[in-house]
């Protein structure tokens, strides 16, 4: 079995504004001096775990779910949970603070929100596992009338855990025995050219507007946008995801699949109903291999000619161009390779998916 999975993709996007800054205008970032847009690792991350693709590969909602819950409210659900269940107010937030304080600090009380010192400083990521040990612990207490035993109230787990915890990773500063090593890396995605962000200066018409004296639009506004064909990579140890899955290779090859294929299909959400900007990758080359994994980003330190009839094919021979350089300089980089071209046709996804779960 190869240690090592390597995905270098290409994705072509239409006019749209995919991952926005505190701004509201697209992401960017500069490399070889050049402006380039950008899709934060974080963005991608998010949109792949959340996606109907991957929760229907790997389920949230059947009781043996796969697919974690990242969230800081684990209190604030406990807490309603228990009232539910027929616990007094006071003994329901008293205990559900009790449990929520074992993933994080608690917030403060604040004036006008009285449920926030039920909730943690910090996103905790909670297997189904976890969260039934939860669950099965509020009745417990609901039927009993008492509160929780220090023993019952260590809910972490490190067996069972979710397929995306598995993959991204989680660290809980409180609890570091149950932090998980990230199996997975995925790199910002950096558009292969350079480029410049439009201005898009729109106009909504009210529909009641009978034109008389007062014909103008209701409303005016402008909105930052940019094409873009991306790169972007992913790393993922095959030896660490099979060991965060509990040695379980058939589930981890599962993932492996549902995952590649999650990341040729999926495109951030950011404005989708003004922009439509959903896309599929063009094209991706997957290595397998114990050698030390490396970007093919320096295939775009200068970037590609954004005016050029056909900037797809040069993406594609600049990298494979630096492809073979890094295996001359440096010997050969992979055991193995294989290329998904939707630009000519060649490959296919299932031949792929078989590529990297094998």
């Amino acid at each position: 079995m190869s240690r090592f999975i390597q995905l270098h993709v290409l994705t072509a996007y239409p006019p749209a504004n995919l991952n926005r800054d505190d701004l509201g205008r697209p992401k960017t970032a500069k490399m070889g001096g050049y402006d380039r847009l950008r899709i934060s690792s974080q963005s991608l991350k998010r949109h792949w775990r959340t996606s109907d693709l991957f929760q229907r590969a790997l389920g949230r909602e059947a009781e043996n779910g796969l697919v974690g819950t990242r969230s800081k409210r684990q209190g604030v659900l406990v807490f309603e949970k228990l009232l539910r269940l027929g616990v007094a107010e006071k003994k329901a937030k008293l205990w559900a603070q009790r449990i929520a304080e074992q993933f994080g600090k608690l917030k403060k009380s604040e004036k006008d929100n009285p449920s926030a010192d039920l909730e943690i400083e910090q996103l905790v990521h909670l297997s189904l596992a976890e969260q039934k040990g939860i669950e099965d612990l509020l009745y417990k207490l609901a039927a009993e009338g008492r509160e929780p035993e220090k023993s019952e109230l260590d809910l972490l787990r490190i067996e069972n855990m979710a397929v995306d915890i598995a993959l991204f990773g989680r660290m809980l500063a409180s609890k570091p025995a149950y932090n998980i090593e990230a199996a997975c890396q995925v790199a910002h995605a950096l558009s292969v050219h350079s480029v410049v962000i439009e201005d898009d200066y729109f106009t909504a018409v009210d529909d009641l507007n009978n034109h008389g004296k007062n014909n103008g639009a209701a409303h005016l506004g402008e909105a930052g946008f940019a094409a873009g064909l991306f790169y972007s990579y992913i790393c993922i140890n095959k030896e660490q995801l099979i060991d965060n899955l509990g040695e379980d290779k058939s589930l981890a090859d599962r993932t492996l699949a549902a995952l590649t294929e999650t990341i040729l299909k999926i495109a951030p959400a950011g404005k989708q109903n003004s922009y439509a900007s959903r896309a599929y990758a063009s094209y991706v080359l997957a290595e397998v291999g114990d050698q030390q994994p490396r970007s093919l980003s320096v295939a775009y330190l200068k970037p590609v000619d954004r005016y050029s009839e056909d900037y797809a094919q040069e993406a594609i021979d600049a990298l494979q161009g630096q492809l073979h350089n890094f295996d001359k300089v440096y010997g050969q980089c992979a055991d193995s390779r294989y290329i998904l071209n939707a630009v000519n046709g060649q490959g296919s996804l299932r031949e792929l998916l078989a590529f990297v779960s094998e």
